[in-house]
């Protein structure tokens, strides 16, 4: 109180405001009567009398504690905040994590690394116990939030006490330890140093020559904290579901190492892996490696860059810093609860509440778009007057424009600002006023402009009182990752916020899964940068409909499914895959991840095949029409080439045998294909009737008949049928 009343609350008067008080009592149960003053002293006496000792702390404790807790008594206790927030299983996993923050919190003073261990397990299990206390204690940590209050939180996992409970609680799932790893820098980059990694994989490294697959993990942490070790639970089990050696980056942290340092690395580490064809990972190099991308959360942020720094490369937007040669991007994108927007804002913009609600997305944006709806009703208490609004914008949005190719072309390239939660950085496109005329013509009145979307506020600030991830941390994390010396162009930097990315780079993105829960304040950032990925290929693939560009093998029927695929959780918010242990229903998740990584890369597998292929018959059909230009070769060979025991067979027999060895060679292939085309080439076990020719397929063939008929009666060597 003393603090209060001073006006200046601080911990150091909240202290001596303690020491006042013990030190009172403590002299006065010295110096003053054992049996307290004269009125309590009859009060002792008659208490003494029908209590015993025990009985009266224990009636002491009961007054203490019902009058800390008179106003849930009488029905006067504030709502609670967390009562339909989660399910029952998640709320039930944050209580536990509170607690260990708290605890962890507390005893992150102590200089004694064991006894700081083992305070911080007994701090956590009192606040089990008090979990008020630790929510108290928990909302003041994070109001003055230090990087070492970060990295205390989410590097608690790595502790010894806590790494021993997981590792005994964790299913098997390998028989081999992850292996340190360091992976040297491109030629091309800026820097030196190695990248530091550690490799998951279920059986010796020698083994890795026969495998042409990789999974590259870019774990989270708000940029600041969190190594690979710290994802033991999902990257051992990746490893052990697939089979496949899964690569996590332990990329440099801020704020020592602020933006765009960590992307850099994940870049440099994903060209070694091309350029070197794997042998960096142990992989024999006779290929290029197919790879899957993962993050969550930050390093969400982190995957989705770099993947838009790989598209770069290969198209004319080059940086001039970047290599001049082209990388193929990864066979796909796996993102759990990732950040793809560092600005905070509070509103939902126009475009952004047009992805959310277009009509192919409704069955999975349902129970999302329906709390956004709710958010006024829940304020005020009245019902919504209609829906019909809603489908306006949508409309208006998917409407095709109107603009030359150079236009095009050119919006293509920009950044997309209007799908940020930044403000408007001019304000020149402003609304033509739509003001109601009025009779005197004089009012200066404001009035609203007509609703095209109602009013929604980001998830950010619809979940601020988020268990695990709230607006004051994800101030920390973007002050520090962005770093004191740089200013960035939070409406145009892409690589820093790839909600922004312009739709010439999403028309290359490969397929992407999504995974997140409904109640996160970062799912904003997973519902608009899905839509922007459909929208962006949807429009590529009409573009090139409609100019006739039909030879491409990727331009067919378009399938939303092959461009994003999302999965909301109901119930739950960030980071579920880091602590299964905790919240068990994140096994089958994890599970569920690791069939969507080797999809991808079955995927991209067969789609190489397809291109081999593809390009085969190309190179076929062109050495066929070269043929076409040599002069025309007239075969004419006298009867007498026969022979009647049928022992010698003339050179024209040998040449239909190998070019009939050659096509079934093609049908073995092609499948049932090739043995179609042979028999309707019409050498499905019919006689020829002349051996002197030779016989090629199709129109060659029609133009060698035809020319033994015109030239056989001019030189009287025409064969008798």
């Amino acid at each position: 109180m003393i603090d209060h009343v001073l006006g200046r609350p601080s911990v150091k008067s909240r202290r001596l405001q303690v020491l006042g008080v013990l030190a009172f009592w403590s002299v006065y149960l010295y110096r003053g009567n054992r049996h307290g003053p004269s009125p309590i002293r009859s009060l002792s006496k008659l208490s003494s009398k029908t209590l015993t000792t025990w009985q009266t702390v224990v009636f002491t404790m009961m007054y203490l504690y019902a009058a800390r807790n008179f106003s849930t008594l009488v029905g006067l206790a504030s709502p609670e905040p967390m009562a339909n927030m989660y399910d029952a299983t998640y709320f039930r996993a944050t209580w536990v994590l509170t607690a260990l923050d708290a605890g962890f919190w507390t005893a992150m003073k102590i200089r004694k690394q064991w006894l700081r261990d083992i305070a911080s397990v007994v701090f956590s299990l009192f606040y089990l116990v008090a979990a008020e206390r630790a929510d108290e204690k928990v909302r003041k940590v994070r109001g003055m939030l230090t990087v070492e209050h970060m990295r205390v939180s989410w590097n608690k996992g790595t502790t010894p006490i806590l790494n021993a409970l997981q590792n005994l609680m964790r299913p098997r799932f390998t028989r081999w330890p992850p292996r340190a790893i360091r992976i040297p820098r491109p030629s091309t980059s800026d820097y030196k140093d190695p990248v530091s990694g550690w490799l998951y994989y279920d059986g010796p490294i020698s083994d890795l020559e026969h495998i042409s697959k990789v999974i590259l993990d870019i774990p989270g942490g708000g940029f600041v904290a969190m190594d690979p070790r710290c994802n033991d639970d999902k990257l051992f089990a990746w490893a052990g579901k697939t089979g496949l050696p899964v690569l996590s980056l332990d990329y440099k942290k801020a704020p020592e190492y602020p933006y765009p340092y960590a992307l850099n690395e994940c870049f440099d580490v994903y060209t070694t892996i091309v350029k070197s064809r794997g042998r960096c990972l142990g992989m024999s190099g006779r290929d290029v490696p197919k790879v899957v991308v993962t993050g969550d959360s930050a390093g969400g942020n982190l995957a989705t860059a770099m993947t838009l720094m790989v598209i770069e490369t290969a198209t004319a937007k080059r940086r001039p810093s970047q290599m001049p040669e082209e990388l193929p991007a990864p066979a796909g994108l796996l993102l759990l609860y990732p950040a793809l927007d560092v600005n905070i804002g509070n509103w939902m913009s126009d475009e952004q509440m047009a992805l959310i609600k277009d009509r192919r997305m409704r069955v999975t944006n349902k129970n999302y778009l329906k709390r956004k709806k709710m958010q006024y009703n829940d304020l005020v208490g009245t019902p919504h007057q209609s829906d019909d609004e809603d489908d306006l914008p949508s409309a208006q949005m998917s409407a095709p424009k109107t603009a030359d190719d150079s236009t095009r072309d050119k919006a293509l390239r920009n950044p997309n600002p209007e799908f940020s939660h930044a403000s408007p950085q001019t304000w020149s496109k402003s609304a033509p006023s739509t003001t109601p005329p009025q009779e005197n013509g004089q009012s200066l009145s404001h009035h609203p402009e007509p609703m095209r979307t109602r009013l929604a506020m980001s998830s950010m600030i619809s979940y601020f009182n988020d268990r695990i991830i709230t607006p004051e941390m994800m101030r920390a994390m973007i002050i520090l990752y962005i770093g004191p010396h740089n200013r960035p162009d939070f409406s145009q930097d892409y690589l820093l916020s790839p909600i922004l990315a312009p739709d010439a780079l999403l028309e290359r993105f490969p397929k992407t899964y999504f995974l997140t829960g409904e109640r996160d304040p970062l799912v904003d950032d997973t519902v608009i940068f899905a839509g922007r990925l459909r929208r962006a290929k949807h429009a590529f693939h009409s573009h090139q409909t409609s100019q006739g560009m039909k030879g491409l093998p990727d331009v067919t029927d378009f399938d939303e499914k092959d461009v994003a695929e999302v999965v909301l959780i109901p119930g739950i918010s960030h980071g579920f895959t880091q602590f299964p242990t905790l919240y068990p229903p994140a096994w089958k998740l994890i599970e569920r991840c690791a069939r969507w990584a080797v999809d991808l890369l079955n995927a991209a597998e067969m789609q190489e095949k397809r291109e081999e292929r593809r390009k085969a018959r190309h190179h076929a059909r062109t050495d066929s029409s070269g043929d076409e230009d040599r002069p025309l070769e007239i075969n004419m060979t006298r009867l007498r080439g026969r022979t009647t025991n049928g022992t010698s067979k003339t050179k024209s027999e040998k040449t239909e045998t190998s070019d009939a060895s050659e096509e079934e060679e093609e049908g073995g292939v092609n499948g049932t294909s090739g043995r179609r085309k042979k028999r309707a080439n019409g050498r499905g076990g019919m006689k020829h009737r002349s051996r002197s020719l030779v016989r090629l397929s199709s129109s060659e063939d029609l133009l060698g008949r035809r020319m033994q008929e015109l030239a056989g009666p001019l030189t009287g060597l025409q064969d008798a049928d």
